[in-house]
């Protein structure tokens, strides 16, 4: 599909604007909107109910974005958000007295609290600090200890873009025997992902940001490994294998990760994130991965241009993703400004972050620096 094409299937790019804020919330394309409009449509007449149908959409997402994580659609399941995925780990497996999980200083709360809130089984969390926004994996390897049980770690942080090497990453905490947990939410979309290259036990996402859908549905995928391990404390109708028989009351759980469903769960999320996902997977992750770098590069370039210098500059692209954030002192009023000129970014702990995606051009870049020049 040519870039033109694509660019025809976003409404915003024919406003008078510049949104460039990915990594919050990602615009619909036009066909997202249609299936969506098709799915109340069926809520309104008849047929109300087709959960069968409903179901089969369900799968075949699952084989989708199964393809794009190298993972089998059974070890996926649907959850609301990444922090809810996340909790579902620190509750269900068992800790002990001193068993150490190992987390860093630039991670969002997502992937914080859920293992802090185990301190008070005397689970010790330790936080690993950061140096100018970089992840160090030895400062990680070196905090390592024989209680070491978990790590979690962003792939790319939201706030600086740092991309960490999950493959070497991966491969220390197989050595060690240590469950491996990824939060991909700013990266999935943007870069490719392997779950099984990567050693990933643990991964959980969302579909609002670069996967441009609804937000409320997100996803995991579990390792059977991990799931062996997990004692599940959340169960609900379809956790088990025969659904259907309503007052059989048998808890037998379902062998796949589908087991973690309790319940019914986002369909028109399921409907938008369908048409969302097979655009992206029609250009292949590696071509936007491509752009996405092109656009960065430019972006930092640019920006430099202007004295302002980003925080991942001097790093190599294997280390960036979609994300460019520069410290400022006045980021909020920076921001504010734009917004009055319909540019928007974010600012997050007073660092201005800017997040343009594939189908943005090096047009659309020179436009932001051209309004940014407009209100210095």
């Amino acid at each position: 599909m040519a870039l033109t094409n694509i660019r025809g299937l976003y409404p915003h790019l024919k406003q008078d604007g510049v949104y460039f804020n990915h990594a919050a919330m990602g615009p619909m394309n036009i066909l997202t909107q249609k299936a969506i409009d098709v799915y109340v449509k069926g809520r309104t007449i008849q047929p109300i109910d087709p959960f069968a149908q409903y179901l089969e959409w369900s799968n075949l997402l699952k084989e989708n974005l199964s393809e794009m994580l190298n993972c089998t659609p059974d070890r996926l399941a649907w959850t609301d958000c990444v922090g809810n995925a996340m909790n579902m780990v620190a509750q269900g497996l068992e800790w002990n007295k001193d068993d150490h999980i190992i987390l860093n200083d630039l991670e969002f709360p997502s992937n914080v609290y859920p293992f802090l809130n185990l301190e008070k089984q005397r689970v010790k969390v330790e936080i690993v600090s950061t140096e100018n926004g970089v992840v160090s994996i030895e400062k990680i390897e070196a905090a390592i200890t024989p209680k070491t049980k978990l790590i979690s770690i962003s792939h790319v942080q939201f706030l600086t873009g740092y991309r960490m090497d999950l493959v070497r990453l991966g491969e220390i905490c197989k050595k060690h025997g240590i469950i491996f947990c990824v939060d991909v939410i700013q990266s999935s979309g943007v870069v490719p992902i392997d779950v099984e290259k990567m050693n990933i036990d643990f991964l959980a996402g969302g579909s609002h940001k670069w996967l441009m859908a609804l937000i409320g549905l997100g996803y995991f995928y579990i390792s059977e490994e991990l799931q062996s391990k997990i004692n599940q404390k959340y169960v609900g109708w379809t956790s088990v294998n025969d659904m259907w028989n309503l007052l059989d009351y048998n808890i037998e759980f379902r062998e796949g990760a589908d087991r973690f469903q309790n319940g019914g769960h986002s369909f028109i999320g399921v409907v938008a994130l369908s048409a969302s996902l097979q655009i992206l997977m029609q250009i292949g992750i590696e071509k936007i991965e491509e752009s996405i770098l092109s656009n960065t590069d430019y972006l930092i370039n640019s920006l430099s241009e202007l004295g302002y210098n980003s925080i991942l500059k001097y790093l190599p692209e294997e280390n960036r993703a979609g994300i460019v954030s520069i410290k400022l002192d006045n980021a909020e009023k920076l921001s504010e400004a734009l917004s009055k000129i319909n540019v928007t970014v974010a600012v997050r702990q007073g660092i201005l972050r800017m997040s343009p995606h594939y189908y943005n051009t090096k047009e659309d870049i020179d436009e932001f620096i051209a309004r940014l020049k407009s209100v210095l």
